[in-house]
């Protein structure tokens, strides 16, 4: 091949390889679909998270776009919000536009009560996890998808209905016991700090599931408070699904 001609091919795909890039290519994190909600408005703890999470999934090349946030008070959200109703959450969810090769996040950190479900104090309500199984099925569908129960006695929502071979699922206690920092002095929940900390620190999301409960370990251990023993499943088709 002339030498001009290889030049000339080179700088063609060069060029086609920039466009690409221009035009939104995907990272190696893939295409995420968020819905992030702060369920309880009596400490500023799970707005905070919201936000933190919003902003570190944007800064990981997550579209502004494709992340929904729900907020107990959205008049008061750091981000613009939308009313954190069953109603409206169950939608939000249920209405992802979830297409082939995306992949899901869904984020709850609230207040929970034993047997309920976590609480979504704008309208007195509870989420729980037959219901959030629903809608699964028909926004993320069978894409992968990350669900994250923060709450005391969320350790629900990775049993009965919630396990499905392309979910991974995260939660903040056991589900008879307890999870910690839900004080107005505090920015964030116990498990919600370290589930934030851990985030940089793993490429998977077994990764993060395991920096996260050694840090929760290590803080209600100073605490000397009964262990809320964080719970996990891993679908079998999403064990080694990286973070964005």
């Amino acid at each position: 091949m002339p030498l001009r001609l290889a030049l000339f091919l080179c700088a063609a795909l060069l060029l086609i390889v920039l466009a690409a890039g221009g035009q939104g290519a995907v990272p190696a994190g893939g295409h995420w679909q968020a819905v992030l909600a702060a369920g309880d408005r009596a400490e500023p703890v799970f707005d905070n998270a919201v936000a933190a999470l919003s902003s570190w999934l944007t800064s990981h090349g997550v579209l502004p776009g494709d992340i929904h946030r729900l907020s107990a008070s959205p008049a008061r959200a750091e981000l613009p919000a939308e009313p954190a109703s069953a109603q409206q959450l169950l939608r939000r969810i249920a209405s992802l536009p979830a297409r082939p090769g995306d992949r899901c996040l869904i984020f709850v950190t609230s207040h929970g009560e034993h047997g309920e479900g976590l609480v979504l104090a704008y309208a007195e309500e509870f989420l729980t996890p037959a219901a959030l199984a629903n809608v699964l099925w028909g926004g993320c569908a069978n894409a992968p998808t990350v669900v994250i129960a923060s709450g005391c006695y969320s350790g629900s929502f990775a049993a009965g209905p919630m396990p499905a071979p392309n979910r991974i699922i995260l939660t903040a206690a056991r589900a008879d016991r307890p999870s910690f920092g839900c004080q107005a002095d505090r920015t964030y929940t116990v498990f919600d700090e370290c589930l934030l900390a851990a985030l940089p620190r793993a490429r998977l999301w077994r990764g993060v599931f395991d920096i996260t409960v050694g840090c929760v370990r290590q803080r209600e251990a100073a605490m000397r408070v009964l262990p809320s023993q964080p719970q996990h499943f891993y679908g079998e088709r999403v064990r080694d699904l990286p973070v964005p």
